[in-house]
């Protein structure tokens, strides 16, 4: 038999690295179904994460992402105030022509497994269907239709916050929240990206927008009057915003030196490649970065809305406190003189570990 410590160990050093409790591989043949469950921190409450389908290159690959978005959710939902941990899932396949109500319902079972320890909701390559066929085999899923009594679609929430957050930037570099007559790039025009767009156009800001899906880039175009404009091009734009809205790590050492926008502020969750690295190379070059986890926050509020029974109004209150918060990052990180994805962090581990003290892990 082949030796598999070396991978076991591998796996294990990678939990240990970021704090992660729990780690559940997923494995259905029957199905096609192939999966990895990831739950980070639950001092708070029960993790709550999004389920992605990504035609990953590895399954090491797919480790790493799950990892990384995990601890996020776990940030996000302390920075916010929720009582509710993090955790996600990433299921490895193309969600265009690899899903099915079997596979979806297959997944559900691992969940139900875990005995409420995990609750999930839709995010790239999922949507309010799949989470009804999780549904069907577990209550532990949130975002499902709102004809069966759910939240439904997470992502208009999702692009206020993220909004509500380029406002909040807006006003600390402009001296103003107002966005007339400003310029904005958004990547990736998915679900939450379109309805940023529509967002942003309302309040007459020049939007570029940029997908790898043509077809649905001049959709977007036509629809809100946008400029299309092609990948390779984006750090080429002088607009005043940046608003990464498909996958992570687009703010790099290749791309960092290109920007000559003021801000960034997008959906993408892990938009830093490294937060230590590139937090403090958009500081010295007088970028200002909203931390993801906190302006995209208007989807997990919604989702913890309709796990508490909130009504449409407390959830419209909670994603309206991301402006607060935001500014709040903003003012600890000039007062300190640290990045603003530091300044995020402090605020959140410090939530975490003053209700450590009064509370054991769920």
């Amino acid at each position: 038999m082949p030796d598999n410590s070396s991978l076991v160990n591998s796996v294990l050093d990678q939990l240990s690295a970021a704090g992660h409790k729990k780690v559940v591989f997923c494995n259905d043949p029957d199905t096609g179904l192939k999966a990895i469950i990831a739950i980070h921190d639950t001092t708070l409450g029960p993790a709550l994460g999004g389920t992605r389908m990504w035609n990953y290159v590895t399954e090491a690959e797919a480790l790493e992402d799950v990892l990384r978005l995990s601890r996020g959710m776990t940030y996000k939902a302390a920075i916010t105030g929720l009582n509710i941990g993090g955790g996600k899932a990433v299921i490895i396949g193309d969600s265009r022509k690899g899903k099915s109500e079997a596979m979806m319902r297959s997944y559900g079972r691992f969940i139900k497994n875990l005995n409420g320890e995990f609750i999930t909701a839709e995010d790239l390559g999922t949507t309010t269907k799949d989470m009804e066929y999780i549904r069907m085999e577990t209550g532990h899923v949130t975002g499902v239709p709102e004809s069966l009594g759910g939240a439904g679609n997470p992502a208009p929430h999702t692009a206020k916050g993220v909004f509500l957050g380029i406002k909040a930037c807006v006003k600390e570099v402009f001296g103003t929240d107002m966005l007339a007559g400003r310029s904005v790039v958004v990547q990736g025009i998915g679900n939450v990206g379109e309805h940023l767009v529509e967002l942003l156009r309302a309040e007459n800001v020049e939007v570029y927008i940029s997908d790898i899906n043509e077809e649905r880039l001049q959709h977007v175009a036509r629809t809100y009057k946008a400029k299309p404009i092609a990948a390779d091009k984006i750090f080429g734009i002088d607009a005043d915003i940046y608003a990464p809205c498909a996958l992570g790590a687009t703010v790099n050492d290749k791309t960092i030196p290109k920007m000559k926008f003021a801000i960034i502020a997008g959906s993408a969750n892990n938009q830093l490649a490294d937060e230590q690295t590139h937090g403090k190379l958009l500081l010295d070059k007088g970028i200002l970065f909203a931390p993801d986890y906190l302006i995209n926050a208007g989807g997990l509020i919604s989702c913890y809305s309709e796990l508490t029974g909130f009504g449409k109004k407390r959830t419209i209150q909670l994603t309206e406190n991301i402006y607060n918060a935001t500014r709040d990052v903003i003012k600890m990180s000039k007062k300190d003189n640290i990045p603003t994805i530091w300044a995020a962090n402090r605020i959140a581990e410090q939530r975490i570990i003053d209700i450590k003290k009064i509370k054991s892990s769920f």
